[in-house]
């Protein structure tokens, strides 16, 4: 084993701390890098404070992991020492099930090992996050980062990218579709880059009115204040698609309104509580509610491929390890735009 330093939750109530722990020595197929730099997702949020139910403490949060290879395993080909890396909200899965032969590990049908709050294949052995200073893991689970790009804002397309370019990719969102993304937020302003990037015609709702400089920005082309019912009178009927990217509750029956027929509304953020859906909030307009969560290997290796062919990357506010608590406090209040990342030498 080898001694890692981390920052860690113990238990649901008290602040993030120093916390040591050991990881695997690299077996025959492992990477290991340091990490650099890693986003903060607001699931983070939600699993250290265990609104989810079912967290596992002591918890070394962080899944948009980021760094540079120091040792590759006897079997590794696909990484040498020296390579950026990257790793995302997955380290490993059963791989022989019908959706991870698909590609689609993050729907294992036997269970995927989580990057943190989660276990190993073994069922047993707790998974540590990227607040942390290295990371072991399985090569096909570790992701190619192109040198072109800025490193700290590469870290959240490892969640908040995949998260948002994953459905639109798989509803094949692109010219002539007219498409909504709800909140503007750390998915929010990914699912806008993507979505104009596509050539779609994106529309930002959000209740800040504060946010439509920034809204447009990012690629948006229009914008609506969810708060004033005039302009919500102008987008009844009017999308093809929603790209829902709140965590915090809120009424799908009203959003489920401004699609088109067959439109289909995406769930890509998850609210802590349960929401009731109307019937007839889907039947007239044989609408969808659906939802996506990140995506399997290939498809984030071709969402990062993209990223840097495109110059795409998250727009982020760097931060101290020290001061996680701040900024998940901030994130609670919307005060980030868009991604808090962790400069992980000052931990």
């Amino acid at each position: 084993m080898i001694a890692a330093k981390g920052y860690a939750a113990q238990d649901p109530k008290t602040p993030l701390g120093p916390f040591n722990f050991d990881r695997r020595e690299p077996g025959p197929h492992d990477v290991q890098f340091d990490i650099l730099y890693c986003g903060v997702c607001h699931s983070d949020l939600h699993q250290v404070r265990d609104e989810w139910g079912g967290s596992i403490f002591p918890m070394v949060p962080g899944h948009e992991i980021v760094g540079r290879v120091t040792a590759v395993g006897s079997e590794v080909s696909k990484f040498k020492v020296g390579d950026l890396a990257g790793v995302g909200c997955l380290v490993d899965s059963c791989r022989h099930c019908e959706n991870c032969s698909d590609g689609l590990e993050q729907y294992c049908l036997n269970g995927h090992s989580q990057t943190y709050n989660g276990t190993e294949q073994d069922h047993k052995t707790p998974t540590y996050g990227g607040y942390s200073n290295f990371i072991v893991v399985d090569e096909a689970f570790v992701l190619h980062v192109d040198e072109r790009l800025d490193l700290a804002a590469v870290a959240p397309l490892l969640c908040a990218g995949i998260t948002t370019y994953s459905p639109l990719r798989h509803w094949k969102v692109g010219e002539g579709h007219k498409v909504a993304v709800l909140g503007l937020g750390g998915l929010g302003h990914m699912a806008v880059k993507f979505a104009a990037s596509f050539g779609a015609e994106v529309t930002v709702l959000s209740t800040s009115p504060g946010k439509e400089d920034d809204a447009k920005r990012l690629g948006a082309h229009k914008f609506v204040v969810t708060k004033d019912p005039e302009q919500l009178k102008g987008v009844q009927g009017y999308f093809d698609f929603i790209i829902d990217s709140v965590s915090a509750s809120h009424d799908y029956n009203m959003y489920l309104g401004m699609l088109k027929t067959d439109g289909v509304h995406i769930c890509v953020g998850a609210p802590p509580t349960p929401s009731q859906i109307v019937a007839f909030s889907l039947i007239p307009g044989r609408k969808s509610l659906a939802g996506s969560m990140i995506g399997g290997l290939p498809e984030t290796q071709e969402m990062l491929d993209y990223c840097a062919e495109h110059n795409i990357t998250s727009d982020i506010e760097l931060i101290d390890m020290k001061d996680i608590e701040t900024a998940y406090e901030r994130m609670l209040k919307g005060d980030v735009r868009y991604r808090f990342v962790i400069d992980m030498k000052t931990l």
